[in-house]
């Protein structure tokens, strides 16, 4: 019998999973319960459990510190983590850390029979792993195939078919990634198989495996993980669908690479974020390079470029450009890259019916962001133009053609939404609100806002704000 331990620091949704999935079902029996990870710990040290199902953000101790802790204390318990949509980065963490699966909360609401399967998933994986203790045994086996759909479309009954194939073993190492090995040693067949069977598929990889011997299956599994998140993402190329890869090389580095990332990180986010790659081919090509080199995880890249188009559409979706959209079917930095040329391309050339040369266009872009970068600050278009190396009036007529809008009217436009959002997400005085939306006298900010809202600032946070 599978033992089972629950932790969640919200008691309903303890009660609630402990009350809804079909256990015995699946030989499974839930032995405990606790609200942090550090009362898991304390109920291990005297308990047996084989599955420990937690959630990831809980008080006094996460779910991924507990994940860090039973990998070092309790390297044979299986874990399952609970979470919901927005922590998918953390789901990742999770999965490198040796999670066999993840259940979304929201899923908790499924049908009987959608339960049943997610808890038969999470059976099936336990069990395999209790099968296939090694991957290698006596010299028998050196190899193996991770065959691994980055595009997440269901492919399980094209998996399930294989194993009607004599003589091999399939294991799902994540959703859409199965590591696939020849039991009889005849490792050459079964590439040829599998390599017939892919070229018949769009985003699929077949990944040949060296130097299994002396790994665990989880081991194995972990690095698969690892792999397709760090390397494979930016090292797919579709006229390239088979690798070959040494496991042994460099495992713990691969496993622990990239969490310093973050101070690496602020000289290519800040150039993504400003747009100005988008004009000049060098900058372009140094982003390109940057990004690559530091093998950011998927999840925070695709955040990045999530960040861009934010901006962009926030500050041009109503001028000649209009938005710009991220698809949402990115799986690779082939793809990404494509998207940045692409998405530069639409821009330059949507800059070319303007009528004015790149050069001209490039200034005006600039000139709208510092224009958000000092909206707590008196701004004119003289200086503005002055900035750019360019006459007033030919700035300002520049900037009516591209941006929409006077630059008079623009900044007002901006100093007016930045100062709704002080005045219904802060507890500020109307003074501090005018004067950090570059205004010096209050009743002349006061007057401009309900000019263009018909409401008093004081007025528009009574009916704005929600009720706390």
């Amino acid at each position: 019998m599978i033992k089972v331990l629950v932790v969640d620091d919200d008691k309903l949704v303890r009660k609630g999973l402990i009350s809804m999935m079909p256990w015995q079902q699946f030989d499974m029996k839930v032995v405990g319960e606790a609200s942090n990870g550090e009362k898991a710990l304390q109920f291990l040290e005297s308990h047996s459990v084989d599955l420990v199902l937690t959630d990831l953000g809980m008080p006094v101790m996460s779910g991924i510190e507990l994940m860090r802790v039973l990998r070092k204390r309790y390297s044979e318990l299986h874990v399952v983590v609970l979470t919901v949509h927005q922590d998918f980065e953390y789901v990742q963490e999770a999965l490198r850390l040796g999670a066999i699966d993840y259940i979304s909360k929201v899923d908790l609401d499924l049908e009987k029979e959608q339960l049943e399967d997610m808890l038969g998933r999470i059976a099936d994986r336990i069990q395999g792993q209790a099968r296939q203790g090694i991957v290698h045994q006596d010299g028998a086996l050196e190899q193996g195939y991770s065959v691994v759909v980055l595009d997440h479309k269901d492919l399980k009954d094209w998996a399930e078919e294989l194993k009607y194939i004599p003589d091999i073993k399939v294991v799902e190492v994540d959703r859409n990634n199965w590591l696939v090995l020849a039991l009889n040693g005849n490792e050459r067949d079964l590439f040829d198989e599998l390599s017939k069977r892919i070229r018949l598929l769009q985003n699929v990889v077949l990944i040949q495996l060296s130097d299994l011997q002396q790994f665990t299956l989880t081991q194995v599994q972990r690095w698969v993980r690892s792999f397709t998140e760090r390397e494979l993402f930016y090292e797919y190329n579709p006229d390239n669908t088979i690798l070959s890869v040494c496991i042994n090389k460099n495992y713990d580095d691969l496993y622990e690479q990239n969490r310093g990332v973050g101070d690496q990180l602020e000289e290519p986010k800040e150039l993504l974020l400003s747009g100005e790659w988008l004009y000049d081919d060098v900058l372009f090509q140094r982003l390109l390079i940057q990004l690559k080199m530091l093998r950011i995880p998927q999840t925070r890249l695709i955040g990045l470029l999530y960040s861009f188009v934010n901006e962009w559409n926030r500050a041009f979706a109503g001028t000649v450009f209009g938005k710009i959209k991220l698809d949402e079917t990115l799986h690779s930095w082939f793809q990404i890259e494509r998207w940045l040329e692409d998405t530069r391309t639409m821009i330059r050339y949507t800059a070319l019916q303007t009528n004015y040369s790149p050069e001209i266009v490039n200034c005006v872009l600039k000139a709208e962001k510092k224009v958000r970068m000092r909206l707590d600050q008196p701004l004119t278009s003289a200086e503005v133009a002055k900035e750019m190396n360019m006459s007033r009036s030919y700035f300002s007529q520049c900037f009516k053609d591209i941006i929409g809008r006077t630059f008079k009217d623009y900044v007002r436009e901006l100093r007016m939404e930045k100062a709704k959002q002080y005045l219904v997400h802060t507890n500020n005085t109307i003074q501090w609100i005018a004067e950090h939306t570059g205004y010096t006298d209050e009743k002349y900010f006061s007057r401009t806002f309900r000019d263009l809202t018909g409401l008093l600032p004081s007025e528009y946070r009574v009916r704005k704000r929600i009720p706390q």
